[in-house]
């Protein structure tokens, strides 16, 4: 396995180490905040096991039948994952509702809390790994899982802070209440991430700070050309695909045109990583006297 299949699997035991201390909090308490907080869990071990599968999917060489690659389920798993926080957020909703009719005593405050603080450690630990090496590594599974296990992490904060003022004030309705603050947490969060993967399944173009930093690179190497214009960027998981048209003078052999496409992927490559780059050589004639100019 590489670094990405790593992460994702070490997602998927961390996931089951935390789902298993927030039901030990909510079995010892049967606060329904804990409750929220472990049916998030859930789908943390729900969705660590879809970011696996769609980490292993993307790392897949091109074939005949998917000739770019295979990165994009990437996103697949990430609007997979928005998904399944908002039918998690449905069912705390339900659940608050039924425990602010009937409230119930919280039991056993201390050992509840205590279980809940080592899960909550333990996420925010992960969270903040798994999301510096998936931007490092560009992988969006990664990201996602990330940034939805941190919003876990202020969420279980939150229910910390409101079964104990539950307990404090002997007021039982704070923690339906808190519960379906999480909830409302919970669908911000699916919303966050299904926003940012439909983005890149309708090939949303790079960030504008490495949309500069592209042209940049092609202005700096691109000694011998004209200009460069027309260009076009998408990516797909950590797979950035790019490409422009490239004016020659028009007594350039084919042997140097080659040469400075091949010396300008060789420099956008080793900027950006996995990157695919389709040059489009035109003689002067076509020239915009626009777009990128040649250093």
């Amino acid at each position: 396995m590489d670094k990405r299949e790593t992460l994702a699997a070490g997602s998927i035991g961390i996931a089951l180490l935390v789902l298993g201390l927030k039901a030990a909090a909510y079995a010892a308490t049967g606060s329904v905040a804990l409750f929220s907080d472990a049916v998030e869990s859930i789908i943390n071990v729900v969705t660590a096991l879809v970011a696996f599968w769609a980490v292993r999917l993307a790392a897949r060489p091109a074939d005949a039948d998917h000739p770019y690659g295979h990165t994009k389920a990437e996103y697949f798993s990430a609007v997979l994952e928005g998904v399944l926080i908002v039918l998690a957020a449905l069912l705390i909703f339900v659940e608050a509702w039924r425990s602010y009719q009937a409230p119930r005593a919280i039991q056993d405050v201390t050992l509840g809390l205590a279980f809940s603080v080592a899960a909550t450690i333990v996420n925010a630990g992960w969270a903040t790994l798994i999301i510096r090496n998936g931007r490092r590594l560009r992988s969006h599974a990664l990201v996602a899982d990330g940034r939805h296990l941190m919003v876990d992490v202020v969420s279980s904060i939150g229910v910390l802070v409101g079964v104990a003022a539950a307990v404090a004030t002997g007021i039982a309705a704070i923690d339906p209440v808190v519960a379906a603050l999480v909830g409302l947490n919970i669908l911000w969060s699916g919303w966050q991430v299904m926003r940012e993967s439909v983005g890149g399944l309708m090939d949303a173009a790079v960030p504008p700070e490495a949309l500069g930093r592209i042209r940049e690179i092609i202005s700096a190497n691109a000694d011998g050309a004209i200009e460069a214009h027309d260009l076009r960027t998408r990516h797909a998981g950590r797979t950035v695909f790019l490409d422009f048209h490239l004016v020659v003078p028009g007594n350039a052999t084919v042997a140097c045109a080659h040469e400075i496409c091949d010396r300008i992927e060789r420099a956008i490559k080793a900027e950006m990583g996995d990157a695919q780059v389709t040059i489009h050589v035109e003689p002067e004639d076509k020239a915009k006297h626009s777009g990128i100019v040649v250093l």
